[in-house]
């Protein structure tokens, strides 16, 4: 049995992510020689830090079209059918179904939801602590991080290059900077 983590100032409750003090972002390469950052506009979301820590759960919903990656052409084509096909699948979607101790962070297991296909994808996931916020409202913030390949969400458009590789790698790095609110 593991043992039940310290974390200094946890407190129990359900949290709100505020988006306003959040970010949901990936990084994947380009033309194999480069990454390309986006992130996403409009989300939200629920965490329940239960008595025991590893007893939390986190639920997470993504609007699609909220995409951006500071290219108007490139964030339409990835919200047309060759990519995310928004239009058919207009949010994706996270659902923890574990959490464990991993060295000074933990690795939340979950089932993320996109473009129509459901896989599990783990995240290592730090917590960044908890106190007041500027308002008297309880604040707690976390860091997760992971990866996972666009292709075992159906998403398996290659462009090829001349020479060999693709425009388009198949690893997207995740990070999410989130802040929430407690009872909110």
């Amino acid at each position: 049995m593991t043992q039940q983590p310290v974390i200094p100032g946890y407190v129990a409750g359900t949290w709100t992510i505020d988006p306003g003090h959040s970010e949901v972002s990936f990084t994947v390469r380009h033309l194999m020689m480069t990454r390309v950052r986006g992130r996403f506009g409009r989300f939200s979301g629920q965490l329940v830090t239960a008595e025991n820590p590893l007893d939390s759960r986190v639920s997470a919903e993504i609007d699609m079209a909220s995409i951006d990656t500071n290219n108007a052409a490139r964030d339409a084509d990835l919200s047309s059918g060759n990519f995310f096909d928004v239009g058919t699948f207009p949010v994706m979607t996270y659902e923890s179904t574990s959490l464990e101790p991993d060295g000074d962070a933990f690795l939340l297991r979950g089932d993320l939801t996109c473009h129509g296909v459901t896989a599990e994808v783990p995240l290592r996931l730090a917590v960044n602590g908890f106190g007041a916020g500027r308002f008297g409202d309880r604040r707690a913030a976390f860091t997760a991080t992971g990866e996972l390949s666009r292709k075992a969400f159906g998403i398996s458009l290659d462009l090829p290059l001349d020479g060999g590789g693709v425009v388009i790698g198949d690893r997207i790095e995740i990070a999410l900077e989130i802040q929430a609110v407690l009872g909110r």
